[in-house]
C-alpha cells in the first residue's frame, strides 16, 4: 500500500477510520456525549486512528486539509445528536 495522493481517497480514509472508531466504541460514544467527555474517553482510539490516517495519506494533503477532524464531527459526533446531553 502506497501513500494516497488523491484528496477524495484521503477523505474516504478519514471517514472510514472514524467510522470504525464509532462502531467499535459505541458505548464510549454514548457515555462521552451524555457526560461531555467524548474526546477524553476516545483519546487513545482517536490518536491511533489519526496516526493510521497520517501514515496512509500524502503529508501535503494532511497539512493542507482537515479531513480527519471533519470526519470526527460528521461521522462520530453528528450521528450522536439524538443522545441527551448538556452540550446540545
Amino acid at each position: 500500500m502506497g501513500v494516497v495522493k488523491d484528496t477524495d481517497v484521503a477523505r474516504r480514509i478519514a471517514r472510514a477510520v472514524v467510522s470504525d472508531i464509532a462502531l467499535y466504541n459505541a458505548k464510549k460514544v454514548e457515555e462521552g456525549v451524555r457526560n461531555d467527555t467524548l474526546f477524553d474517553l476516545l483519546k487513545e482510539e482517536i490518536v491511533e486512528g489519526q496516526g493510521y490516517y497520517l501514515s496512509r495519506v500524502d503529508p501535503e494533503i494532511a497539512k493542507s486539509t482537515n479531513y480527519f477532524d471533519q470526519a470526527l464531527v460528521d461521522v462520530l459526533l453528528k450521528p450522536a445528536g439524538h443522545i441527551p446531553s448538556k452540550i446540545w
